[in-house]
């Protein structure tokens, strides 16, 4: 990542002054909306004192939604401070994310800062892009909540990605509003309601060129898709899978809660691990109980075997590396140990059957 830019407002001199009072916005449907839904946001999930004292920073990248979201914000906390990520994906990028912090600081941003990142390559450019732009909000917030612009029709969009990839209920769970330090306060406003919020306060969003580019699968999704199933099923369809998305949420959350019950429980009083047989190096070298995992349902055994990976350093689990381990509990014939990914350098990590407990051990 580059070095960040830091602004100021041109009131300031960088001195500490005050900054410039937030614009004051028209009372249109648009702004009310938005503002109302900035406001239930801070209530619900930002403790009173720390973002009081501290501020809250929204991440801003030019674009309707992060703008309407800026706008909103500052009138509704006390302090904002706007976080500015530029991929350098395209010639004058820079310039752009120069526009989206004066944007910010006229509309009342306490600062605006700009973050160069380099985008790797790994997992395609949507997934290394979004690896870059999380790490450098993370290094930037200052603990700090940052607020996103997703909206409910990014949160349709994530959920029929997560349909396709067919890995669960976790994979149409969506965006939750508040997965801390990542606040998402528009999750049930329309992104034609941001739009109309810019065109009520004659601002002109960005229009990423990436938005557009069919190669993406997500774009193909705004574009092609969700238009076809609204004409096709009468509309509401983003609202629908929004609504969803809320309740398998709900529902995982009581599942994960009971899920880390039967863990515990797995883990049980367990015999100190023979010389050798479990290697120190993973994780705390627990092990579970085959018994008390076969005993349970498959929906808990199997959010615990996830956990348990987890804890034990594997990486990007897949549905398919879940199935093989809970497979050494529920259909055992003497197969061999289940690699996952994860582990420390030059090792990896493996999964197996041993004197009836399972054990993750570094190879």
């Amino acid at each position: 990542m580059g070095p960040a830019v830091g602004v100021t407002p041109p009131d300031s001199g960088g001195s500490g002054a005050s900054r410039p009072s937030p614009r004051r916005l028209p009372e249109t449907a648009a702004v009310l909306e938005v503002r109302r839904a900035v406001r239930v946001w801070l209530r619900t999930f930002a403790d009173d004192s720390a973002y009081r004292s501290t501020g809250v920073a929204v991440a801003l990248s030019g674009g309707a939604d992060s703008l309407a979201l800026t706008a909103a914000t500052v009138i509704e906390a006390d302090e904002v401070d706007a976080l500015i990520v530029d991929h350098r994906l395209q010639a004058g990028s820079d310039e752009v994310a120069a526009r989206a912090a004066a944007a910010a600081l006229d509309l009342g941003c306490r600062t605006a800062r700009v973050l160069p990142v380099d985008v790797g390559v790994d997992g395609g450019l949507e997934a290394a892009a979004r690896r870059a732009r999380y790490a450098a909000l993370e290094l930037a917030r200052e603990g700090r909540p940052v607020l996103l612009g997703h909206t409910i029709d990014d949160q349709a969009e994530t959920v029929l990605l997560g349909l396709a990839r067919g890995s669960g209920g976790r994979s149409i769970q969506g965006m939750a509003a508040n997965a801390a330090p990542w606040g998402r306060p528009l999750l049930g406003v329309r992104r034609a309601v941001t739009r109309q919020l810019c065109a009520d306060l004659g601002l002109v969003p960005y229009e990423d060129p990436h938005n557009s580019a069919p190669e993406f699968t997500r774009v193909r999704l705004r574009t092609d898709v969700l238009p076809l199933l609204e004409e096709v099923l009468g509309g509401g369809v983003a609202a629908a899978l929004a609504r969803t998305a809320d309740q398998l949420r709900a529902d995982g959350t009581v599942l994960d809660a009971l899920a880390e019950q039967l863990l515990e429980s797995a883990r049980g009083h367990e015999r100190a691990p023979r010389a050798g047989s479990i290697v120190d190096a993973v994780g705390d070298g627990s092990t579970l109980s085959v018994e008390t995992l076969a005993t349970a349902p498959e929906a808990l055994r199997r959010r615990a075997i996830r956990f348990w990976l987890l804890d034990g350093g594997a990486k990007a689990l897949t549905e398919k590396h879940l199935r093989a381990v809970d497979a050494l509990v529920t259909a055992w014939r003497g197969q061999g140990g289940v690699a996952v990914g994860g582990g420390s350098p030059g090792t990896r990590l493996v999964a197996a059957r041993e004197r009836g407990r399972l054990t993750l051990r570094g190879l």
